[in-house]
């Protein structure tokens, strides 16, 4: 009987693992419990919706998220292919329609012969020979994580996300408000909000005072660093929000030719151009509070919202304990393990592991030899940092330089440390594909 790749989950790292796989003659079984059973973040049953934001980062290469996506180019990302399609303006970020880059990834995966898409969902880990991709999510099925634990070996770990309110367009004053990117960085793509002085004192007491959805006592405090809701933020400090999300450098405001106390950013959200998502904003307030506290700033008196920003619970192994370099499982060696449920945070993130994965799998059925990734690269230390951490304080993490090796530069020289990790890192990835055969 031919062997083939099962993968159970459809966000973004399950659609690129199945990709990658189909692509090299590999059949594959695609599982997506959506839309029979629904999410608390997802609004479709479309596959590789983007829930939290609409941004995949910055597209530079002298930027983490940036030299990642480079790297998945090369490795011929479908996901990346199809997002460009549906890119929306966002500076120097690549930022999509959610929704109608949802729906063609939809369609191009049912148009692959050899992907077969279940839409139902797995409660339990399939007993079979075959590889099995487990690309479940942060949002994975309380059935199938509590399974997990027989892997595992103890319970999941999990912390808190939050996602940011969406807001039509046509509510938004836009007399009030300046369109500008940062230091002017591509078209004129974001709508900001300026706050002086006064203006910014009265939002930061508005959020700290705000009822917030409840956490029970053993869930306090656990939050993703890099994805604070903006009110965790406002308890750090009066300034921390005007260094943070609400940072106003590099924005001068057109009315006064000043920099604003603080910037308050809106992201396009669609392709048309109906609504725009506030930039930086998950938080846990209560609906009616966002809707109190948000529309007394500037343009917003009368906001609709689309979505409401709201919290939820991620769900992750403890990457250290559980897999390996290949992403596969040290235990039971058909068992592949990508996206945010490995030990990745973030769109990119997902999408390398997935890849990653779903190439190691097909690889495995095909009986190929299998490399290891050069730590050099962005995939290869993100995948090292997650097999390697200390697995006693593991948390998800995203890719960082900080995770690549070091170069000896002139002291202080930032910018040039990091051009010469991303040149060896696309240099490095070339070497491998052709070693790896990819």
């Amino acid at each position: 009987m031919k062997d083939k790749v099962i993968v159970i989950g459809a966000g973004l790292a399950g659609v690129e693992a199945a990709y990658q796989a189909a692509k090299r003659g590999v059949d594959v079984e695609l599982y997506e419990m959506r839309p029979g059973t629904e999410t608390e973040a997802h609004k479709t049953g479309f596959l590789g919706e983007l829930v939290c934001s609409n941004s995949l980062g910055s597209t530079q290469v002298s930027a983490p998220s940036g030299l990642l996506k480079e790297e998945l180019k090369m490795l011929d990302s479908f996901y990346l292919k199809i997002a460009e399609e549906f890119r929306v303006p966002a500076g120097s970020s690549f930022s999509v329609d959610r929704l109608r880059c949802a729906e063609r990834i939809t369609e191009e995966i049912e148009k692959i012969a050899n992907i077969k898409l279940i839409q139902e969902e797995v409660k339990d880990i399939p007993e079979t020979s075959s590889p099995v991709i487990i690309a479940t999510g942060p949002l994975t099925g309380a059935d199938f994580a509590q399974n997990l634990t027989t892997i595992t070996l103890r319970k999941n770990l999990f912390f808190f996300d939050a996602t940011c309110p969406i807001i039509s367009a046509d509510s938004i004053d836009f007399d009030q408000v300046y369109f500008a990117s940062r230091y002017d960085k591509g078209e004129a793509d974001f709508v900001n909000i300026p706050l002086d002085e006064g203006q910014y004192q009265e939002f930061v007491a508005g959020l700290i005072a705000a009822e917030k959805m409840e956490i029970k006592d053993f869930e306090k405090n656990i939050f993703f660093e890099a994805c604070l809701p903006i009110e965790e933020i406002a308890k750090r400090g009066e300034k921390s929000l005007a260094f943070g999300p609400l940072r106003p450098v590099g924005l001068i405001d057109p009315k006064t030719n000043r920099m604003p106390h603080a910037v308050i950013q809106l992201r396009q959200d669609d392709l048309q151009k109906n609504f725009f998502q506030m930039v930086g904003f998950q938080t846990r307030l209560k609906w009616g509070e966002q809707k109190r506290i948000f529309r007394k700033l500037p343009g917003l008196e009368k906001a609709e919202f689309e979505r409401y920003g709201r919290m939820h619970r991620n769900t992750y192994i403890n990457g250290p304990l559980i897999i390996n370099k290949y992403y596969q499982c040290k235990q039971k060696e058909n068992l592949y393990f990508a996206g945010q449920i490995c030990g990745v945070e973030g769109y990119v993130e997902s999408l390398s592991s997935g890849l990653i994965a779903g190439i190691f799998a097909a690889q495995k059925v095909l009986n190929q030899p299998q490399y290891n990734l050069p730590e050099t690269t962005a995939c290869g230390a993100l995948i090292n940092y997650i097999t390697r951490a200390n697995w006693k304080n593991f948390r998800p993490t995203k890719f960082t330089f900080g995770l690549l090796p070091e170069v000896k530069t002139k002291k202080g020289n930032k910018k040039l440390k990091k051009e010469l990790k991303s040149g060896i890192a696309i240099e490095e990835m070339a070497k491998w594909i052709e070693k790896a055969g990819i």
